[in-house]
């Protein structure tokens, strides 16, 4: 309100000057002409309550129309329907150029939207052919991993965690298309941690094996309210980066308080690193020197556990290793 008259007086103060500038010139010629000055007061009071009526009326009408327009400003999507009513040719032509850049903009909007899902379908159909060849290598290479010849069983075991591997960059790929339409496939259930927890550790059991990794876990005993396929992923990825940057010691999975700990004895994080962790595509000074890390699944972690209303924290001392903490949602579902 105070801000539209304080628009609406700026506007005006044309007009109000050029009526102020009129009534001085009478008053001007009268005491030169030494006339009674008394007619020009009486006129003056008399145009002052008209003009301050007028004046009302118009700023009523300045009023609405700058509503109006506010509101139009808050549902951008139907701006070219809510604009007000045009009283001049400039108004015409500005709400024609209005009109023309939000069609632009729309249209920019639907090709994008177009390309984009255009992609996620690209990326969703590669990433599903991909996975019959892998599992087709992996079939094969187990197959052939009964011969007699150490160097040719090496290999081969060397060729089952690379496509191993493969594998998970897939359904990281996977994982990174389906991220936009998240929040209409999470189905929140009650789980058994440690059941959770199990089916990520399966999938790893190799690599502790073959990397000869110690694993301090015990049953926990918790149960959380959660999207099992979301969370076994952000769990699965942090062992992925633990084993990944561990050469030697343990990998250990504990309750500390109400937050899951999943700790490594591994390279660790240099400290200005760690604010950045989870930023896309940020690899930082391990990854780099690596060049074993995407900058993406950590990503993929802290936008998925947001979605499912946890938290996610990082701790880490370089050459000592890393702890990441997840707190997780523990409240009952209502029953229906």
């Amino acid at each position: 309100m105070i801000k539209l008259l304080g628009s609406f007086l700026k506007e005006k103060r044309g007009d109000i000057c050029l009526y102020i500038g009129f009534i001085g010139v009478f008053y001007v010629i009268f005491s030169l002409s030494n006339l009674p000055v008394d007619a020009v007061n009486y006129a003056f009071f008399l145009s002052a309550i008209w003009l301050l009526g007028y004046g009302i009326f118009k700023f009523n009408q300045y009023y609405k129309k700058g509503v109006a327009v506010i509101e139009a400003k808050q549902r951008l999507e139907e701006v070219t329907e809510n604009l007000p009513a045009t009283r001049s040719y400039i108004e015409l032509e500005y709400q024609a150029i209005i009109q023309n850049m939000y069609k632009k903009m729309s249209d920019l909007q639907s090709a994008e939207r177009i390309g984009r899902q255009e992609m996620k379908d690209y990326y969703s159909m590669w990433a599903h052919q991909i996975k019959t060849p892998i599992a087709a290598m992996k079939v094969l290479a187990q197959a052939a991993g009964d011969t007699e010849d150490a160097r040719t069983y090496e290999l081969l075991q060397d060729m089952q965690t690379e496509l191993f591997k493969t594998e998970q960059y897939v359904e990281m790929v996977l994982t990174y298309v389906r991220m936009e339409d998240m929040s209409g496939d999470l189905m929140l259930k009650e789980y058994a941690l440690d059941n959770l927890i199990k089916q990520a550790l399966k999938k790893y059991s190799r690599m502790f094996a073959m990397q000869k990794l110690a694993l301090h876990y015990e049953a926990l005993r918790v149960t959380v309210t959660t999207d099992e396929k979301w969370l076994v992923f952000v769990l699965e990825q942090i062992l992925s980066n633990a084993l990944k940057y561990t050469v030697e010691g343990s990998i250990s999975i504990y309750m500390e308080d109400d937050w899951l700990v999943i700790e490594d004895t591994g390279i660790g994080i240099c400290s200005e690193d760690l604010p950045r962790i989870f930023e896309k595509g940020f690899t930082g000074y391990n990854g780099r020197s690596d060049k074993k890390s995407t900058g993406i699944g950590l990503y993929l972690c802290k936008q998925i556990i947001e979605k499912l209303r946890c938290q996610i924290r990082v701790e880490s001392k370089l050459g000592k290793g890393t702890r990441v903490l997840l707190h997780l949602m523990k409240e009952k579902l209502p029953v229906e």
